[in-house]
């Protein structure tokens, strides 16, 4: 991420929820909103970009649909960038959701880039105090993007301007209004990648470290073979590379028993995992279309004991 401009990821991941809201049956994830936050210029730049570049993706692919840009651009969205977004959103806004009926009150969201899911449920409004991190660049481009859109943000949305990855903060979240006597329910993802082991070790003790038992997180994460499983296409291997071009490169993969231990050593318990197989079955099964569940990659929901 280029200093003071906004993550190139966090608008690509908006780009790619705001095209299944528009163009894809039946839906994953329906974020309507993800569209009023780029503008008509950013989506047809994007989409002209991924167009031109689909022989970088697939040569086959781009011989085979040539001059056809709607499907080249389907054929992209689908494979490459959007089945992990999509799922990945699915699964955590679940989870929240059956947490918030057993009376959860807080969400922090670690990267939370365009999200949209206090503006999507507006019921929430005086029963659930959301607090958005990431860098104060991404946070800026947000917020202008919603006062565009005509999007008011309601009182129980609170932003926090921080680099957490290189250092985590409480004080900013307790100056928003963060309670530690409150259960907790944090998301990471999109994230874990982008971190060394050692680092996101870390992370994940300091968010623990002093919120109550039942507090819990959503979090993605690459298996060990991330760095050499190629995928459908090669589409992992093109992540990684289209990754470290951007100037955002993955650094890390977990075996799921690496994931277990460094969660375990923070008090942690693995409540629920979703295998590449397991994400396949339940949002994938039965589709009509490119999409299917990205290899390496997994979900997990873990609760502090």
């Amino acid at each position: 991420m280029k200093k003071d401009e906004p993550s190139l990821t966090a608008i690509i991941s908006a780009f790619g929820r705001a095209y299944h809201s528009q163009y894809d049956t039946p839906k994953i994830f329906n974020d309507y909103i993800a569209k009023e936050l780029i503008s008509q210029k950013e989506f047809n730049d994007i989409k002209e970009k991924l167009v031109q570049g689909i022989p970088f993706f697939n040569e086959e692919i781009a011989q085979k649909f040539k001059g056809n840009t709607e499907e080249i651009l389907k054929w992209i969205t689908h494979v490459q960038l959007s089945p992990t977004p999509l799922t990945r959103a699915a699964y955590c806004e679940k989870v929240l959701l059956n947490e918030v009926m057993l009376g959860l009150k807080q969400y922090v969201l670690l990267g939370a880039g365009l999200d949209t899911f206090c503006f999507r449920h507006p019921e929430l409004k005086n029963r659930l105090e959301i607090f958005e991190i990431d860098h104060p660049a991404t946070q800026k481009f947000k917020k202008k993007r919603l006062e565009k859109a005509n999007l008011k943000i309601p009182r129980n949305l609170h932003f926090v301007p921080m680099d957490f990855t290189k250092k985590f903060s409480y004080q900013s979240l307790v100056d928003e209004g963060f309670d530690f006597n409150k259960k907790t329910f944090f998301s990471l993802l999109g994230v874990s990648y982008y971190l060394t082991k050692e680092e996101c070790s870390n992370l994940i003790d300091h968010l623990f470290a002093q919120v109550p038992s039942g507090s819990s997180i959503v979090l993605d994460y690459a298996d060990e073979k991330l760095f050499e499983e190629k995928g459908i296409f090669n589409r992992v291997e093109n992540m990684v590379k289209m990754a470290a071009a951007s100037g955002e490169p993955m650094k890390s993969c977990f075996s799921y028993y690496e994931m277990e231990n460094m969660l375990e050593k923070s008090g942690l318990l693995i409540y629920e995992h979703l295998s590449p197989d397991k994400i396949n079955e339940l949002y994938f099964h039965n589709r009509k279309d490119y999409l299917s569940a990205f290899e390496t990659i997994h979900y997990l929901h873990a609760v502090k004991k």
